[in-house]
């Protein structure tokens, strides 16, 4: 009979997936000092004649979750991606989505100022967008007498 599968070769697909799960499942690591690690997002940084922009992909998290701080030369991006249903391990085919508390620090290119930083999450898309100092090229001193 084409297209059913005997117990041997359902015992087989079973040992296959698990062997499968072994190498494809990523437990949560901790670090040396047993602390669980905070997942990293990847990031695209770049500038415009005004402003350094920062874009992430956040996926699955709302705006009000995403925790942004913006100094002179350094943003760090904060949130977690909660995961709505827990699924058993062993039901798994591939894992490789991120569930959890992440970060990211980025040292900025050029002295920004941070109070005028505006940031907007689209289609799951963080951009935050941040001012250059302005920096005059030619700066006349007025030179007095003594």
């Amino acid at each position: 009979m084409a297209g059913k599968k005997d117990n041997q070769d359902l015992l087989e697909d079973d040992i296959l997936q698990e062997q499968f799960l072994e190498e494809t499942v990523v437990e949560p690591t901790e670090d040396w000092l047993g602390e669980e690690l905070e997942g990293q997002l990847a990031v695209d940084v770049y500038q415009t004649k005004d402003s350094v922009v920062i874009k992430a992909p956040i996926a699955g998290v709302k705006a009000e979750d995403i925790d942004v701080s913006v100094s002179e030369d350094v943003v760090t991006l904060r949130g977690e991606r909660k995961e709505e249903a827990e699924v058993s391990r062993e039901n798994y085919y591939v894992q490789e989505c991120y569930w959890g508390s992440f970060s990211r620090s980025v040292i900025l290119p050029t002295s920004t100022v941070a109070e005028k930083a505006v940031a907007s999450l689209k289609d799951g898309v963080l951009t935050l967008a941040i001012p250059k100092v302005v920096v005059e090229k030619v700066k006349k001193i007025k030179v007095s007498a003594a």
